[in-house]
Protein backbone atom coordinates (compact mmCIF):
# COMPACT_ATOMS: atom_id res chain seq x y z
CA UNK A 1 0.00 0.00 0.00
CA UNK A 2 1.08 3.81 -0.71
CA UNK A 3 2.53 5.43 1.94
CA UNK A 4 1.35 9.06 1.04
CA UNK A 5 2.83 10.52 4.19
CA UNK A 6 6.59 9.23 2.84
CA UNK A 7 5.88 9.52 -0.68
CA UNK A 8 4.14 13.33 -0.84
CA UNK A 9 5.10 14.60 2.96
CA UNK A 10 8.04 13.50 4.38
CA UNK A 11 7.65 16.11 7.10
CA UNK A 12 4.49 14.25 7.88
CA UNK A 13 6.88 11.04 9.29
CA UNK A 14 5.79 9.43 12.67
CA UNK A 15 9.05 8.97 14.06
CA UNK A 16 9.39 6.11 17.15
CA UNK A 17 12.43 5.75 19.16
CA UNK A 18 13.66 2.71 20.91
CA UNK A 19 15.75 3.47 23.93
CA UNK A 20 15.66 6.43 26.41
CA UNK A 21 19.71 7.45 27.01
CA UNK A 22 21.99 10.54 25.28
CA UNK A 23 21.14 9.24 22.06
CA UNK A 24 17.79 9.19 22.13
CA UNK A 25 17.65 12.99 22.67
CA UNK A 26 19.76 13.82 20.28
CA UNK A 27 18.00 11.47 17.69
CA UNK A 28 14.69 13.23 19.18
CA UNK A 29 15.60 16.31 18.54
CA UNK A 30 17.10 15.65 15.10
CA UNK A 31 13.51 14.20 14.31
CA UNK A 32 11.63 17.16 15.48
CA UNK A 33 14.05 19.66 13.23
CA UNK A 34 13.26 17.43 10.19
CA UNK A 35 9.52 18.21 10.32
CA UNK A 36 8.53 15.20 11.77
CA UNK A 37 5.96 13.66 14.71
CA UNK A 38 7.64 12.05 17.41
CA UNK A 39 5.24 9.46 17.92
CA UNK A 40 6.22 7.04 20.35
CA UNK A 41 9.03 5.42 22.23
CA UNK A 42 9.57 2.14 23.71
CA UNK A 43 12.44 1.39 26.42
CA UNK A 44 13.76 -1.58 28.38
CA UNK A 45 10.28 -0.82 31.06
CA UNK A 46 7.19 1.18 30.89
CA UNK A 47 8.30 3.09 33.21
CA UNK A 48 11.39 3.89 31.60
CA UNK A 49 9.20 5.05 28.05
CA UNK A 50 6.69 6.88 30.53
CA UNK A 51 9.89 9.16 32.16
CA UNK A 52 11.52 9.37 28.53
CA UNK A 53 8.30 10.32 27.11
CA UNK A 54 7.88 13.47 28.87
CA UNK A 55 11.31 14.24 29.07
CA UNK A 56 11.56 14.49 25.28
CA UNK A 57 8.75 15.65 24.52
CA UNK A 58 7.16 12.60 22.39
CA UNK A 59 3.22 11.71 21.97
CA UNK A 60 3.15 8.38 23.48
CA UNK A 61 4.98 5.79 25.56
CA UNK A 62 4.66 2.30 24.33
CA UNK A 63 3.98 -0.55 26.70
CA UNK A 64 6.85 -2.42 24.92
CA UNK A 65 9.05 -2.50 21.90
CA UNK A 66 7.07 -4.88 19.96
CA UNK A 67 3.80 -2.43 20.57
CA UNK A 68 6.22 0.16 19.24
CA UNK A 69 7.37 -1.70 15.95
CA UNK A 70 4.03 -3.27 15.03
CA UNK A 71 2.05 -0.13 15.20
CA UNK A 72 1.03 0.94 11.74
CA UNK A 73 0.90 4.42 12.11
CA UNK A 74 4.58 4.74 13.36
CA UNK A 75 6.82 4.64 9.50
CA UNK A 76 10.40 5.33 11.07
CA UNK A 77 12.22 3.61 14.17
CA UNK A 78 15.45 5.03 15.45
CA UNK A 79 17.68 2.10 17.45
CA UNK A 80 19.39 4.01 20.35
CA UNK A 81 19.98 1.29 22.66
CA UNK A 82 22.94 -0.74 23.39
CA UNK A 83 25.14 -2.23 21.02
CA UNK A 84 23.96 -6.23 21.65
CA UNK A 85 20.45 -5.44 20.30
CA UNK A 86 20.45 -3.74 17.59
CA UNK A 87 20.57 -6.82 15.00
CA UNK A 88 17.25 -7.58 17.08
CA UNK A 89 15.15 -4.41 17.08
CA UNK A 90 16.76 -3.65 13.25
CA UNK A 91 15.37 -6.41 12.17
CA UNK A 92 12.36 -6.24 13.75
CA UNK A 93 11.38 -3.01 12.35
CA UNK A 94 12.95 -4.38 8.74
CA UNK A 95 10.12 -7.55 8.90
CA UNK A 96 7.32 -5.01 9.98
CA UNK A 97 7.93 -3.17 6.78
CA UNK A 98 9.47 0.20 8.33
CA UNK A 99 12.28 2.18 7.50
CA UNK A 100 15.27 2.34 9.87
CA UNK A 101 17.54 4.70 11.87
CA UNK A 102 19.88 2.03 13.85
CA UNK A 103 22.39 3.39 15.37
CA UNK A 104 26.11 2.09 15.56
CA UNK A 105 27.84 -0.46 15.23
CA UNK A 106 25.10 -1.67 13.04
CA UNK A 107 26.37 -5.30 13.94
CA UNK A 108 28.74 -6.95 16.95
CA UNK A 109 29.57 -8.89 14.05
CA UNK A 110 29.93 -9.29 10.52
CA UNK A 111 27.56 -12.01 9.33
CA UNK A 112 24.78 -10.01 11.26
CA UNK A 113 25.22 -6.79 9.59
CA UNK A 114 25.23 -8.78 6.30
CA UNK A 115 22.02 -10.41 7.24
CA UNK A 116 20.68 -7.14 8.33
CA UNK A 117 21.72 -5.58 4.70
CA UNK A 118 20.63 -8.64 2.99
CA UNK A 119 16.92 -7.57 4.82
CA UNK A 120 16.95 -3.91 4.32
CA UNK A 121 17.39 -4.67 0.53
CA UNK A 122 14.20 -7.06 0.53
CA UNK A 123 12.27 -4.63 2.87
CA UNK A 124 12.89 -2.45 -0.06
CA UNK A 125 12.91 0.48 3.23
CA UNK A 126 15.14 3.11 3.73
CA UNK A 127 18.04 1.80 6.14
CA UNK A 128 20.92 4.09 7.60
CA UNK A 129 23.23 4.48 10.43
CA UNK A 130 24.11 7.82 11.84
CA UNK A 131 27.72 8.27 10.99
CA UNK A 132 27.03 11.96 11.36
CA UNK A 133 30.59 13.45 11.10
CA UNK A 134 30.36 13.04 7.46
CA UNK A 135 27.42 16.06 7.36
CA UNK A 136 29.75 18.67 8.80
CA UNK A 137 29.89 21.55 6.15
CA UNK A 138 33.56 21.13 6.24
CA UNK A 139 33.95 17.21 5.85
CA UNK A 140 31.87 18.37 2.22
CA UNK A 141 34.61 21.08 1.78
CA UNK A 142 37.23 18.62 2.36
CA UNK A 143 35.96 15.57 0.09
CA UNK A 144 35.21 18.28 -3.06
CA UNK A 145 39.26 19.44 -3.04
CA UNK A 146 40.30 16.01 -3.20
CA UNK A 147 37.51 14.68 -5.24
CA UNK A 148 38.45 17.42 -7.95
CA UNK A 149 42.15 17.19 -7.65
CA UNK A 150 42.88 20.42 -5.61
CA UNK A 151 45.17 18.03 -3.17
CA UNK A 152 46.64 16.04 -5.83
CA UNK A 153 47.38 12.49 -5.43
CA UNK A 154 47.12 11.24 -2.22
CA UNK A 155 50.36 10.22 -0.54
CA UNK A 156 49.75 9.81 3.38
CA UNK A 157 46.56 9.87 5.46
CA UNK A 158 46.69 10.13 9.57
CA UNK A 159 43.66 10.27 11.52
CA UNK A 160 42.85 10.28 16.01
CA UNK A 161 39.57 10.06 17.67
CA UNK A 162 40.37 10.76 21.31
CA UNK A 163 38.34 11.16 24.44
CA UNK A 164 38.46 10.90 28.39
CA UNK A 165 35.30 9.90 29.99
CA UNK A 166 37.03 6.33 30.54
CA UNK A 167 40.28 7.57 31.86
CA UNK A 168 40.35 6.75 35.59
CA UNK A 169 39.22 3.16 36.82
CA UNK A 170 36.39 4.08 38.50
CA UNK A 171 34.42 5.64 35.28
CA UNK A 172 32.05 2.77 34.09
CA UNK A 173 29.46 2.20 31.46
CA UNK A 174 27.56 -0.51 30.19
CA UNK A 175 29.89 -0.56 26.73
CA UNK A 176 32.94 -1.84 28.61
CA UNK A 177 30.93 -4.90 29.00
CA UNK A 178 31.88 -7.34 25.95
CA UNK A 179 28.48 -8.93 26.19
CA UNK A 180 26.28 -5.66 25.66
CA UNK A 181 28.80 -3.99 23.44
CA UNK A 182 30.26 -6.53 21.52
CA UNK A 183 33.95 -7.81 21.59
CA UNK A 184 35.70 -4.54 20.44
CA UNK A 185 34.74 -0.93 22.42
CA UNK A 186 36.89 2.07 21.86
CA UNK A 187 37.46 0.85 17.81
CA UNK A 188 33.96 0.09 17.16
CA UNK A 189 32.45 2.73 19.01
CA UNK A 190 34.69 5.78 17.50
CA UNK A 191 37.25 4.07 15.60
CA UNK A 192 34.10 3.07 13.41
CA UNK A 193 33.76 7.11 13.05
CA UNK A 194 37.02 7.72 12.29
CA UNK A 195 37.69 5.24 9.52
CA UNK A 196 34.47 5.97 7.63
CA UNK A 197 35.14 10.06 7.38
CA UNK A 198 38.78 9.07 6.21
CA UNK A 199 37.19 6.40 3.50
CA UNK A 200 34.04 9.10 2.82
CA UNK A 201 36.16 12.55 2.47
CA UNK A 202 38.77 10.29 0.05
CA UNK A 203 36.90 7.94 -1.61
CA UNK A 204 39.07 5.66 -1.11
CA UNK A 205 39.31 2.09 0.73
CA UNK A 206 41.98 0.70 3.56
CA UNK A 207 42.58 -2.73 2.39
CA UNK A 208 45.08 -3.70 4.87
CA UNK A 209 45.96 -2.65 8.17
CA UNK A 210 48.13 -3.72 11.48
CA UNK A 211 46.72 -2.91 14.70
CA UNK A 212 47.39 -2.87 18.21
CA UNK A 213 45.16 -2.54 21.20
CA UNK A 214 45.16 -2.01 25.29
CA UNK A 215 43.63 -2.89 27.68
CA UNK A 216 44.26 -0.48 30.66
CA UNK A 217 42.33 -1.41 33.19
CA UNK A 218 40.82 -4.82 33.48
CA UNK A 219 38.47 -3.92 36.41
CA UNK A 220 36.23 -1.14 36.79
CA UNK A 221 33.83 0.02 39.27
CA UNK A 222 31.28 -2.11 38.15
CA UNK A 223 32.72 -5.10 36.09
CA UNK A 224 35.16 -7.33 36.40
CA UNK A 225 37.67 -8.92 34.30
CA UNK A 226 36.84 -6.20 31.06
CA UNK A 227 37.94 -8.02 27.88
CA UNK A 228 37.15 -4.88 25.51
CA UNK A 229 40.04 -2.25 24.48
CA UNK A 230 40.35 1.12 26.01
CA UNK A 231 42.84 2.23 22.91
CA UNK A 232 43.53 1.01 19.35
CA UNK A 233 46.80 2.19 17.51
CA UNK A 234 46.93 0.81 13.72
CA UNK A 235 48.87 1.49 10.49
CA UNK A 236 47.48 1.01 6.78
CA UNK A 237 47.35 0.79 3.62
CA UNK A 238 44.74 1.86 0.75
CA UNK A 239 43.39 0.69 -2.45
CA UNK A 240 44.66 3.89 -3.98
CA UNK A 241 48.55 3.47 -2.52
CA UNK A 242 48.13 5.54 0.11
CA UNK A 243 49.59 5.16 3.93
CA UNK A 244 48.26 5.60 7.26
CA UNK A 245 48.01 5.95 10.89
CA UNK A 246 44.78 5.90 13.49
CA UNK A 247 44.71 6.52 17.23
CA UNK A 248 41.47 5.96 18.69
CA UNK A 249 41.43 6.34 22.79
CA UNK A 250 38.59 6.75 25.29
CA UNK A 251 41.52 7.55 27.98
CA UNK A 252 43.44 10.73 26.73
CA UNK A 253 43.18 13.06 29.11
CA UNK A 254 41.48 16.72 28.15
CA UNK A 255 40.61 15.14 24.58
CA UNK A 256 36.68 15.40 25.06
CA UNK A 257 35.53 14.28 21.48
CA UNK A 258 38.52 15.10 19.17
CA UNK A 259 38.14 13.44 15.84
CA UNK A 260 40.70 14.70 13.85
CA UNK A 261 41.66 13.81 9.95
CA UNK A 262 44.92 14.98 7.99
CA UNK A 263 44.69 13.97 4.57
CA UNK A 264 48.60 14.60 2.48
CA UNK A 265 48.42 14.86 -1.59
CA UNK A 266 51.53 16.22 -3.87
CA UNK A 267 49.88 19.79 -4.01
CA UNK A 268 48.47 20.15 -0.39
CA UNK A 269 47.18 19.29 2.44
CA UNK A 270 44.00 19.13 4.51
CA UNK A 271 43.05 18.90 8.11
CA UNK A 272 39.74 18.98 10.05
CA UNK A 273 39.34 18.64 13.50
CA UNK A 274 35.13 18.00 15.00
CA UNK A 275 36.07 20.02 18.07
CA UNK A 276 36.56 22.86 15.70
CA UNK A 277 34.67 22.49 13.26
CA UNK A 278 33.68 25.49 11.64
CA UNK A 279 37.31 25.20 9.59
CA UNK A 280 39.46 23.75 7.27
CA UNK A 281 43.27 23.91 7.50
CA UNK A 282 44.52 23.71 3.76
CA UNK A 283 49.08 23.37 4.06
CA UNK A 284 50.82 23.88 0.94
CA UNK A 285 54.87 24.20 0.82
CA UNK A 286 54.07 27.96 0.22
CA UNK A 287 51.78 28.82 2.43
CA UNK A 288 48.97 27.14 4.92
CA UNK A 289 45.44 28.89 5.33
CA UNK A 290 42.81 28.33 7.86
CA UNK A 291 39.63 27.82 5.48
CA UNK A 292 36.38 29.44 7.63
CA UNK A 293 32.79 28.62 6.44
CA UNK A 294 31.02 30.57 4.51
CA UNK A 295 28.74 29.53 2.47
CA UNK A 296 29.20 32.03 -0.71
CA UNK A 297 32.73 30.61 -0.71
CA UNK A 298 32.02 26.73 -0.45
CA UNK A 299 31.04 24.32 -3.01
CA UNK A 300 27.60 23.30 -3.51
CA UNK A 301 27.31 20.26 -1.21
CA UNK A 302 29.17 22.27 1.66
CA UNK A 303 27.16 25.14 1.09
CA UNK A 304 23.61 22.99 1.21
CA UNK A 305 24.73 22.09 4.72
CA UNK A 306 25.38 25.35 5.73
CA UNK A 307 21.88 26.16 7.86
CA UNK A 308 23.24 28.99 9.45
CA UNK A 309 25.43 31.90 7.92
CA UNK A 310 28.72 32.75 7.88
CA UNK A 311 29.95 33.55 11.93
CA UNK A 312 27.16 31.59 13.13
CA UNK A 313 28.92 28.33 14.45
CA UNK A 314 27.34 24.86 13.70
CA UNK A 315 28.24 22.13 15.76
CA UNK A 316 27.41 18.11 16.37
CA UNK A 317 23.61 18.54 16.69
CA UNK A 318 23.59 20.59 13.35
CA UNK A 319 25.22 17.36 11.77
CA UNK A 320 22.80 14.68 13.31
CA UNK A 321 19.99 16.70 11.95
CA UNK A 322 21.53 17.24 8.65
CA UNK A 323 21.64 13.02 8.59
CA UNK A 324 18.19 12.59 9.68
CA UNK A 325 16.57 15.22 7.72
CA UNK A 326 18.23 13.13 4.70
CA UNK A 327 17.18 9.93 5.87
CA UNK A 328 13.67 11.15 6.18
CA UNK A 329 14.35 13.05 2.16
CA UNK A 330 15.40 9.59 1.48
CA UNK A 331 12.33 7.78 2.45
CA UNK A 332 10.38 10.88 0.76
CA UNK A 333 12.21 9.51 -2.51
CA UNK A 334 14.98 11.75 -2.87
CA UNK A 335 18.94 10.30 -3.19
CA UNK A 336 20.95 12.77 -0.81
CA UNK A 337 24.45 12.57 -1.17
CA UNK A 338 26.36 11.16 1.26
CA UNK A 339 23.76 9.33 3.12
CA UNK A 340 25.29 6.24 5.41
CA UNK A 341 23.33 3.39 4.82
CA UNK A 342 23.25 -0.09 6.78
CA UNK A 343 26.10 -0.82 3.67
CA UNK A 344 28.37 1.24 5.64
CA UNK A 345 27.37 -0.29 8.91
CA UNK A 346 28.53 -3.55 7.24
CA UNK A 347 31.97 -1.79 6.19
CA UNK A 348 32.46 -0.83 9.52
CA UNK A 349 31.63 -4.66 11.19
CA UNK A 350 34.23 -5.78 8.82
CA UNK A 351 37.01 -2.59 9.83
CA UNK A 352 36.23 -3.80 13.31
CA UNK A 353 36.71 -7.56 12.50
CA UNK A 354 40.12 -6.83 10.72
CA UNK A 355 41.43 -4.54 13.90
CA UNK A 356 40.67 -7.97 16.40
CA UNK A 357 42.18 -9.94 13.89
CA UNK A 358 45.40 -7.90 13.59
CA UNK A 359 45.64 -7.49 17.18
CA UNK A 360 45.54 -11.29 18.08
CA UNK A 361 47.76 -12.17 15.69
CA UNK A 362 50.23 -9.84 15.32
CA UNK A 363 49.94 -9.72 11.34
CA UNK A 364 48.75 -7.45 8.93
CA UNK A 365 45.17 -8.16 7.92
CA UNK A 366 43.35 -7.64 4.87
CA UNK A 367 40.07 -6.01 5.54
CA UNK A 368 36.81 -7.79 3.20
CA UNK A 369 35.67 -6.09 0.61
CA UNK A 370 31.94 -5.26 0.93
CA UNK A 371 30.77 -7.01 -1.89
CA UNK A 372 32.03 -10.14 -0.77
CA UNK A 373 30.53 -9.56 2.47
CA UNK A 374 26.84 -9.43 0.85
CA UNK A 375 27.85 -12.84 -1.70
CA UNK A 376 28.21 -10.32 -4.87
CA UNK A 377 31.21 -11.14 -7.26
CA UNK A 378 33.49 -8.20 -8.31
Amino acid sequence: MENHRTTTAPSRLRAGFVGAGFMAEVHSRAARAAGAETAGIASSSPASAARAKDRLGIAQAYASVQDLIEDDAIDVIHVCTPNATHVALAEAALVAGKHVVCEKPLATNVQDAARLVELAATAGTVATVPFVYRFHPMVREARERIASGQTGRISTIQGSYLQDWLLSRDDDNWRVDAGLGGPSRAFADIGSHLCDLIEFVTNDRITRIGALSRTLFTGRANHEDVQTEDLVAAVFATDAGAVGNLLVSQVAPGRKNRLMIEISGTESSVQFDQEAPETLWLGKRAGSQLLVRDPDALSPDAARLSVLPAGHPQGYQDAFNAFVADTYAAIGGETPEGLPTFRDGLRAAALTQSILESNTSGHWTDVPDIKQLEGVQQ
